[in-house]
């Protein structure tokens, strides 16, 4: 899997740098009426790219440690009400259960 993942990401980074070379124009953008940033067509589209991403990805990276934490608490729960609880001392093959009982006479 990391395989995939990391071949992934490498045809991600070519695509992206042939992008940037035949678009390296400049470009203009108007933020306000008298603001206007100047900047390479790459740059507009990674930040773009970025500013679109991150929120997301910051999202899932939250609800992820919040249900990992979540487990935890829950495993943790069970782990001591396991420990706390006698377990029965039951046989563990049904066959011995019955060697043990006495044998009534044949008649």
């Amino acid at each position: 899997m990391q395989v995939i993942r990391t071949i992934v990401w490498v045809l991600l980074l070519v695509a992206l740098l042939l992008f940037s070379i035949n678009n390296w124009q400049p470009v203009e953008v108007k933020i306000w009426e008298g603001l206007v940033l100047e900047t390479r067509l790459p740059a507009l589209v990674i930040v773009s790219f970025l500013a679109g991403l991150l929120p997301m990805w910051l999202l899932h990276k939250g609800a992820r440690w919040r249900l990992n934490r979540r487990i935890a608490s829950l495993e943790n729960s069970v782990r001591s009400v396991a420990i706390s609880t006698p377990s029965n001392a039951s046989p563990s093959n049904p066959l011995d259960a019955g060697a043990a009982a006495p044998h009534s006479p044949a008649a």
